[in-house]
């Protein structure tokens, strides 16, 4: 069973969401939360799999509480998913920098936002391609020039090739495709190169990729 924490001000849209998800037989709302300082408590106190967290809430705003929460080692498993009205809201990107895993507008059509919960919480990349290659352009048009590629040292060649493919906003099956290998090969390298540097997700490989300086603006296609 996959449990959700909602953290959004308003009611209508949490009720909307939590009659959604717990019409589905392997998902249960664990819990509400009106604003982000309540968003944190909860998460701590019922450790849900999942968190659709607003970005604009009252008090604590949700990249706040994204913070606290992926910088709690004892949260680690938790993931945390951004809601935003719109898809290019400006803090979108400020929001994967915090720890999100992702994000989605709130006019998602149901059946996208349940492949989205199963996805994340599953591990999978929860972005799509073309989100993705925004989200890399915007990191690539606000980066400075990276820093040395340091905390590359125990990826081997092939990783940093993956890595390097993740960065520029391949799918699994497109870097399989790329590198003549199986889409269960590329996903099990992609897992590997994300345990070796603890990066917590696929999101935020994309951003060490250019933080690391193994991608670089300019690189997008």
């Amino acid at each position: 069973m996959i449990r959700v924490l909602l953290a959004d001000d308003q009611l209508l849209v949490r009720a909307g969401f939590r009659a959604l998800l717990d019409a589905q037989p392997d998902i249960e709302v664990a819990g509400e939360a009106a604003d982000g300082g309540e968003a944190v408590r909860l998460v701590r106190e019922l450790r849900p799999d999942t968190v659709l967290m607003d970005i604009r809430m009252p008090h604590l705003d949700g990249l706040a509480a994204t913070r606290a929460i992926t910088e709690d080692p004892a949260l680690n498993e938790v993931k945390v998913v951004m809601l935003t009205t719109f898809e290019l809201d400006e803090y979108v990107f400020e929001a994967i920098r915090s720890g999100a895993s992702g994000f989605l507008v709130k006019d998602t059509e149901p059946d996208e936002l349940l492949r989205a919960v199963r996805a994340v919480v599953a591990g999978d990349a929860l972005l799509s391609p073309g989100v993705t290659r925004r989200l890399i352009a915007e990191f690539a048009a606000r980066s400075k020039e990276p820093a040395a590629a340091t905390g590359l040292s125990e990826l081997t060649e092939r990783e940093r090739e993956v890595m390097a493919l993740v960065g520029i906003g391949l799918s699994n099956e497109e870097i399989a495709r790329r590198l003549v290998v199986s889409p269960l090969t590329a996903k099990t390298h992609v897992s590997r190169t994300m345990v070796k540097l603890r990066a917590r997700d696929r999101a935020q490989l994309v951003v060490l990729a250019y933080e690391s300086g193994l991608v670089r603006p300019g690189w997008l296609g």
